[in-house]
C-alpha cells in the first residue's frame, strides 16, 4: 500500500510538471519572438532612412533670351508654335517702341522636361543672341529639408492631439490647443514653401525679348525728293495754322487799328 501511494505521487508529480511546462514553453517562445520584433524595427528604420538620397534631383531651370529679328509677327508665330508643341503657357506679354526699334517681351512657363526642346525651337533662325543666359539650380537638399521638417511637424501635431484627448483640466486643454495652433501655422508655412518649390521645379521660366530696328530701314525707303515734299507740306501747314491764329485775333486787330487812327489824328492837330 505504501508503494502504491508512492507511485501515485510520482505520477502526479510528472503530470503537474507537464502542465507547468506548457506556459513556460510559451513564455520562452514569446521571449524569443519579442527580440525578433524589436530587432526588425530598427532594421526597417535603417532601410527607410537611405531612401532620401533616392529622391529625384530637383532642378530649377531658367533662361533669358534677347535677339533682333526682321519680322516681329513671324518670330512671334514661331514662338507660339514652340509653346503649343511643348505644352508651355505665356505668363506675361508686353510690347512697345523705343527711339529706333519696336520690341516685344514674353515671359513663358515651360514644363521642365520640355525646357531644352523649347529653347532649341525658339533658337531656330536666330543668327545672333545679344543675351542668352541659361541657369540650373539644384534645390534637392532644400526640398529634402523642407519635407523632413514638415513630416516632423505633422508627427508633433498628432502627438499633441493625442494628449488633448486625454487632458481633463481646462488650463491644460487651452495650453495644448495653443501649441497645436502654433504648430499648424508652421505646417501651413512649410507646405506653402514646399508647394512653391515644387512649382518652380516642375515648370521652368523663360524670358524672351525680340526687337526690330526701324530707323535705318525707314531712311532707305524714303527718297530725298520725298523728304523735300514732306518739308514743303509741313511748311504749308505751319503757314495755314499761323494765318488761322491771326484771323482768330481779329477783334484785337480792329481795336489796335482804331487806337492807332485816333493817335495819328491827334498828332496831326498838334502840328497844325
Amino acid at each position: 500500500m505504501k508503494y502504491i501511494s508512492i507511485l501515485f505521487f510520482v505520477l502526479f508529480s510528472f503530470t503537474g510538471c507537464g502542465k507547468h511546462e506548457e506556459p513556460i514553453a510559451e513564455m520562452a517562445v514569446s521571449a524569443i519572438k519579442l527580440p525578433a520584433k524589436n530587432e526588425s524595427a530598427p532594421i526597417s528604420d535603417v532601410q527607410a532612412e537611405p531612401a532620401s538620397p533616392q529622391i529625384p534631383q530637383k532642378i530649377i531651370k531658367e533662361a533669358s533670351l534677347r535677339f533682333e529679328t526682321n519680322d516681329l509677327e513671324e518670330t512671334f508665330k514661331q514662338i507660339q508654335t514652340a509653346i503649343a508643341t511643348n505644352k508651355a503657357t505665356i505668363e506675361n506679354d508686353s510690347e512697345g517702341k523705343d527711339y529706333n526699334n519696336i520690341y516685344r517681351n514674353l515671359t513663358i512657363r515651360v514644363p521642365s522636361e520640355n525646357f531644352d526642346a523649347f529653347i532649341n525651337s525658339v533658337s531656330k533662325g536666330v543668327s545672333y543672341f545679344e543675351r542668352k543666359d541659361i541657369s540650373a539650380q539644384n534645390v534637392t537638399e532644400r526640398y529634402i529639408d523642407l519635407t523632413t521638417r514638415l513630416n516632423n511637424k505633422r508627427k508633433l501635431e498628432a502627438r499633441y492631439l493625442e494628449i488633448l484627448q486625454k487632458a481633463t483640466k481646462i488650463s491644460e486643454i487651452l495650453e495644448i490647443e495653443k501649441q497645436i495652433s502654433a504648430i499648424r501655422e508652421e505646417i501651413e508655412a512649410k507646405e506653402g514653401q514646399l508647394k512653391y518649390l515644387e512649382n518652380r521645379v516642375s515648370e521652368s521660366t523663360v524670358t524672351i525679348e525680340f526687337y526690330k530696328t526701324i530707323a535705318q530701314k525707314e531712311g532707305v525707303k524714303t527718297s530725298y525728293g520725298s523728304k523735300i515734299w514732306t518739308a514743303i507740306q509741313s511748311g504749308f501747314f505751319s503757314l495755314s495754322e499761323f494765318l488761322i491764329s491771326i484771323i482768330s485775333l481779329w477783334p484785337f486787330i480792329i481795336l489796335f487799328c482804331v487806337f492807332a487812327y485816333f493817335i495819328r489824328k491827334r498828332f496831326k492837330r498838334k502840328k497844325l
